[in-house]
């Protein structure tokens, strides 16, 4: 294979290993919230979504990440003057963030095959949050190669998660205001 084709497949694994990640996540909260609807909304929704949460997790978001993870070690191999970047290792620490949130996702995983989860729905929201904000981070750190210039990008992200948590208490807010159709 190529450098350039293991660049691509590198590229589209990470991309379908976020998507399963957002989406993943975004199940758990409202697995979370059905435990706590009426017995018959539950009997119908927990069952679903211990099925979509296991798919996800073993037809994409698992193999998602093994692949993105080798594709990128592979590139490293075929090129290792990128260990030689300061940005690199910083790189190589967010992916190593991701795979700590996936060991969590695990468990999650597993406290909603067996009941629900531990996890407030606030809480798994705010977990929600934090592969986009090591999305935003890595793409920013990928594009200016800057050891330095990241750091510009992490205050950026600090920002982005403020403002995130402003977001989630005022919608936490107007759920408990009456807005429960509130997404």
């Amino acid at each position: 294979m190529t450098y350039d084709v293991l660049k691509a497949l590198h590229i589209i694994f990470v991309v379908t290993w976020f998507a399963g990640l957002f989406y993943l996540f975004r199940l758990f909260i409202y697995h979370r919230e059905a435990a706590d609807r009426s017995e018959n909304e539950r009997a119908v929704l927990v069952p679903q979504f211990r099925i979509m949460e296991r798919r996800l997790w073993a037809a994409i978001t698992l193999p998602s990440g093994i692949l993105a993870t080798a594709f990128g070690l592979a590139l490293i191999v075929l090129n290792p003057v990128w260990l030689q970047m300061p940005f690199m290792w910083v790189k190589l620490a967010f992916v190593a963030l991701l795979w700590v949130y996936m060991v969590h996702g695990a468990r999650i995983l597993r406290q909603c095959k067996e009941g629900s989860p531990k996890a407030s729905s606030i809480r798994l929201r705010f977990l929600n949050e934090v592969p986009t904000v090591i999305l935003i981070a890595v793409v920013f750190l990928i594009v200016l190669r800057d050891a330095v210039g990241w750091i510009w990008g992490v205050a950026g992200i600090l920002g982005l998660a403020l403002l995130m948590t402003v977001a989630i208490k005022r919608y936490q807010k107007a759920r408990a205001r009456g807005g429960e159709d509130a997404a």
